[in-house]
């Protein structure tokens, strides 16, 4: 870079900072000045800050997209009082339910900031445990979305078709693979800022040590020594978790491995956010013009995870299960989850248009483009047919296939692995989504196992937190 090139980009960033700067209020300006102490402290003072890199790990949503903001402030700021600032790595997990919507959201976010010419800011996405460098106009990985589509069925057929359960738990299970990569990739980074705060991060982690637990995955005593410690174990108890999901049937990607710094920093600011409602903060609505996405995906919330999608399977529950009609079953969530619904800015009229024969169909599309899944598929999958061998593919042919009724003994004959009908195996195929070899392993698992292997209801993540080095970690989707 020529000295004038230099010069004019410096200008350029300077800009950028003042810009940011007027949307902060009086007590952000503290925060931002706090988040730069911090920062320095931890990197060992001015002198060794040009060589400090550190991790956001940014989901799209309220509290990762104002944090980074903070982060690009306090990174500018720095720059002008200072030869060099710190390096800002940002990393995003592509799951199934991230829109377009939401990359676009990232993407433009990203442009604000003006991150895209910065060789001091390096953009990662992370992608059926591939690191990949952001780009919001990439297609989605054929291979990851399968192997989503695989994970959230084996997970609603294993837990009876807990609702909860299906949408979040393959996201929830990827954090431990996802945290170990961008921390280790590339040479790794110093430390991770997060926006979370420790009580839902602690709350993600036991949700995961317990079903490490379930699955019958060793835990150590005692807590990591160090935050690459508890990176590392986070993706032996997912690996775990993996393990028991599909038995016989699971092929384990590749590790991310072990590297980066030993000692792993973690500079936490929920503190700093106390006063602060990033949801309405100037920051977000007029600097980086963000907009929540409807039909996005919210993880840190697991109860509602996908408001809309939830009532699309509420409603199909409701008719196929309850003796209720899919209105019925609709209604009932919307009643529940409205509060949350408005707080998310959900316009008014996607949530009236959710229980029309409209919003049905608008709801079908969504779970097929996220998922892949039709709705047989996923009525399918609230039967839960197949499992404690097929000791409920009686009545699920009985209400949903009345003109499979004949061919029961047959099915079971397919699902045992014994030699059968190549129309039958394709008709079993078609209608769960599921290839022919799990579908006989769901067959296969015995009641007492399908108890232990339950892998989570969302609203279980709110039991006991597990001790860590400092604060425990989520891949916040706020």
């Amino acid at each position: 870079m020529s000295a004038i090139h230099e010069q004019a980009m410096n200008y350029v960033y300077q800009q950028v900072l003042q810009r940011l700067i007027g949307h902060f209020t009086r007590a952000e300006r503290t925060a931002l000045q706090l988040l730069i102490q911090r920062i320095v402290v931890a990197a060992g003072g001015m002198e060794q800050v040009g060589d400090y890199k550190v991790l956001i790990a940014h989901g799209g949503g309220e509290v990762s997209s104002y944090t980074l903001a903070l982060l690009r402030a306090a990174q500018l700021s720095i720059a002008g009082r200072a030869p060099k600032t710190f390096q800002l790595r940002v990393a995003t997990l592509r799951h199934a339910g991230m829109t377009q919507a939401t990359l676009d959201t990232l993407h433009q976010g990203y442009s604000a900031l003006f991150f895209h010419d910065d060789p001091r800011v390096e953009l990662l996405m992370v992608e059926n445990q591939e690191v990949y460098p952001f780009n919001h106009q990439r297609p989605a990985s054929s291979s990851g979305r399968e192997t989503s589509q695989r994970t959230t069925l084996m997970v609603g057929h294993l837990t009876s078709g807990d609702l909860r359960a299906t949408l979040c738990n393959d996201t929830f299970l990827s954090l431990g693979d996802f945290f170990q990569r961008v921390t280790t990739w590339n040479g790794g980074v110093h430390a991770v800022v997060s926006g979370d705060s420790a009580r839902k991060q602690s709350q993600y982690l036991a949700w995961l040590k317990k079903h490490a637990l379930i699955a019958g995955v060793g835990i150590s005593r005692g807590k990591p020594m160090s935050l690459s410690g508890l990176f590392a174990r986070m993706e032996e108890w997912s690996v775990g978790c993996y393990r028991d999901l599909y038995g016989d049937q699971y092929v384990p990607g590749e590790s991310p491995g072990r590297g980066g710094h030993r000692h792993l920093a973690y500079i936490g600011i929920a503190d700093l956010l106390t006063d602060v409602d990033p949801g309405s903060a100037p920051l977000l609505t007029e600097f980086l013009a963000y907009k929540p996405d409807p039909f996005g995906f919210h993880f840190s919330h697991p109860v509602y995870p996908n408001p809309l999608l939830m009532a699309h399977l509420y409603g199909l529950q409701a008719q196929c299960l309850r003796e209720l009609s899919y209105e019925d079953g609709v209604e009932s969530f919307i009643r529940q989850a409205y509060g949350y619904m408005s707080r998310r800015q959900i316009p008014e009229y996607l949530i009236a248009e959710a229980s029309s024969p409209d919003g049905r169909a608008l709801s079908t599309v969504h779970a097929q483009a996220v998922f892949g899944l039709d709705e047989s598929q996923l009525t399918c999958l609230l039967y839960s047919p197949f499992i404690h061998h097929g000791q409920r593919l009686e009545g699920y042919l009985r209400q949903c296939h009345p003109g499979m009724l004949v061919a029961l003994p047959e099915l079971h004959k397919v699902l045992q692995g014994k030699v059968s009908s190549d129309v039958l195996q394709q008709w079993a195929v078609d209608t769960s989504g599921l290839p022919l070899p799990l579908l006989q392993a769901l067959y296969r698992r015995r009641p007492g196992e399908v108890e232990r292997s339950m892998l989570a209801r969302g609203r279980e993540a709110s039991g006991s937190a597990v001790a860590t080095p400092g604060c425990a970690f989520q891949m916040s989707g706020r």
